[in-house]
């Protein structure tokens, strides 16, 4: 891959071809976000579309150990590295690359490693486990770990739960076991978790597209994974820290980078 390339209109066209170049050189790259969500959800595209979701922007994470080839790439790819972002990014949220797609007044985020936010989503040796994605249980860990959850994680979290299973695998499937082990230890994460995906339920109603059907179902699988994360043994940290609950902030503060 010699010539410079053009980024493709399509969100998605773009984002498979990001990870399929990715690829060729030898770089692990995974979509998140609501491309993830609706690269995923082929299913029930027509339900995304109904519900009013449209596509903003793209984000990828791959490993730290291929930061400067991911640069590389996507100046190859003819995106534009965002200076004043990045440095920003870095102070905020760990390393973080911003990229500018001027072709189509577009922004890029990769992420390196893990997404720290509101709180923290670990992707070491979980990115091989999907493709062009990252898992069902990622996606769906990285919309419940935002405290001021928006209608647009709403919207994106109902599709990817009326499309998906969940279960004790990756495959297709919303893996609990996951999410259950990772929040059996934290306290915080926790809590926001399950308040979210309690929000998510309560949400439902509000949605006229959603038929009776796609309520019942996706509530049906909110309530099987708050049933599993509630019946996990927790660790003493959680439980202590579970003791100082919400008279203490639980989660980071997270400032917007400026688009």
């Amino acid at each position: 891959m010699n010539q410079i390339e053009s980024p493709l209109p399509d969100f998605m066209d773009e984002a498979r071809r990001v990870v399929a170049r990715a690829e060729e050189v030898g770089i692990i790259l995974r979509v998140m976000g609501a491309t993830a969500v609706r690269l995923h959800c082929e299913k029930f595209a027509d339900l995304y579309r109904a519900l009013g979701r449209e596509l903003s922007d793209l984000d990828f994470v791959g490993y730290s150990r291929d930061a400067k080839k991911v640069k590389e790439l996507f100046e190859r790819l003819n995106y534009t590295q965002r200076r004043l972002g990045y440095a920003i990014a870095v102070s905020a949220h760990g390393e973080r690359y911003i990229f500018d797609d001027e072709k189509n007044n577009r922004v890029v985020d990769v992420f390196f490693d893990r997404l720290k936010m509101c709180h923290t989503v670990e992707f070491k040796d979980r990115l091989e486990l999907d493709k062009p994605t990252i898992t069902l249980a990622d996606i769906l860990l990285e919309k419940m770990q935002i405290v001021k959850l928006n209608e647009k994680d709403i919207k994106d979290t109902v599709v990817l739960l009326r499309e998906h299973e969940i279960g004790d695998t990756e495959k297709e499937t919303v893996n609990m076991r996951c999410i259950v082990g990772l929040l059996r230890d934290d306290w915080g994460f926790y809590h926001t978790v399950t308040t979210n995906l309690k929000t998510i339920e309560e949400s439902l109603e509000k949605f006229d597209v959603l038929t009776k059907e796609d309520c019942d179902d996706v509530a049906s699988k909110v309530r099987r994974l708050l049933d599993a994360i509630e019946s996990e043994t927790k660790s003493l940290k959680w439980k202590m820290r579970a003791r100082v609950g919400t008279s203490k902030k639980w989660y980071e503060e997270v400032e917007e980078t400026v688009r």
